[in-house]
């Protein structure tokens, strides 16, 4: 199958080339789809759904500093929230981009309430994937206790079997295709011929030593949200999340009445937005921006 985006790269303030995917589409007028992924992940993870809105809609995928294609940092204390949102800042300035809807998966999520802090008026819409103000230490602790665990495997079944061992809870419903999918989309083949994570494992240092929201100014989370008052929102919620509580969403709904929230039944975190419930739920985000922006 023909590839449907192209490769592109932008500099750091600090020197690093970092990559991004770009599916072309959209019309005249319309902002792009920015997607923002999780803490050990890439831009693969939303191949599926970028593939899916393109060419109806622009996509564009950064892959943060450390992750994918992207140049790995020299200091491991500059993988924090705040320095993805000064490169995603400085990938949009380099692009054009003054308006631009969100789409953050986990750590992305948070970015994306960062980035509504200094500027919500860009946002034209917003997609919080399993992620609020407030983390659930349960959730940090399990992620704590895998992420920067330089594991290798000898075969992609290895590879799925090991993700299995570790995810299972947050995707019983998985079979053994899922797995291999999910391993093809966070782990790559490397020069010596093993399977590897595809991320610097340096970015467990800073996040084993915050103990706020993963490095995010948690302090300032609950009034960062607070900026997507005026925002087309949607907040998507694995059914078993660990690290999105109900509680959590139902302050969310308090302090933002218009936010529509859909659960993903049977699934943890996060939710691959490849669900029905997801998907259904994401077009509708997408047709009450495209109403509100040609209004």
């Amino acid at each position: 199958m023909d590839q449907r985006f192209t490769d592109g790269f932008w500099h750091s303030a600090d020197g690093l080339k970092l990559h991004y995917r770009d599916y072309p589409g959209g019309s005249e007028g319309q902002p792009p789809i920015v997607c923002m992924h999780g803490l050990t992940r890439n831009a693969r993870d939303f191949a599926g759904l970028a593939e899916r809105l393109s060419p109806e809609w622009r996509v564009i995928v950064p892959e943060m500093r450390g992750r994918g294609a992207s140049d790995y940092a020299e200091h491991s204390d500059s993988y924090n929230p705040l320095q993805y949102v000064e490169d995603v800042e400085t990938l949009l300035s380099g692009l054009g981009i003054d308006r631009f809807v969100a789409i953050g998966t986990s750590l992305g999520g948070l970015m994306t309430i960062l980035l509504a802090s200094r500027g919500a008026e860009r946002i034209a819409g917003a997609v919080l994937n399993d992620i609020g103000p407030e983390i659930e230490p349960e959730g940090i602790d399990k992620i704590r206790g895998y992420v920067g665990q330089a594991r290798s495997f000898p075969t992609w079944m290895h590879a799925a079997r090991a993700l299995e061992e570790v995810h299972s809870d947050a995707h019983p419903g998985f079979e053994l295709e899922d797995w291999l999918a999910a391993a093809k989309r966070t782990m790559v083949l490397g020069q010596h011929g093993r399977i590897s994570f595809d991320y610097d494992m340096a970015i467990a240092d800073a996040f084993r030593e915050s103990d706020d929201t993963a490095g995010a100014p948690s302090a300032n989370m609950w009034l960062a949200f607070e900026s997507l008052a005026q925002t087309p929102l949607l907040l998507v919620r694995g059914e078993l999340s660990n690290l999105l509580s109900q509680d959590t969403v139902e302050q969310m709904q308090t302090r933002n009445r218009g936010m529509q929230v859909v659960e993903v039944p049977l699934t943890g975190h996060a939710p691959t937005l490849d669900e029905p419930e997801a998907i259904a739920a994401i077009d509708a985000l997408l047709a009450q921006v495209r109403a509100r922006e040609i209004a």
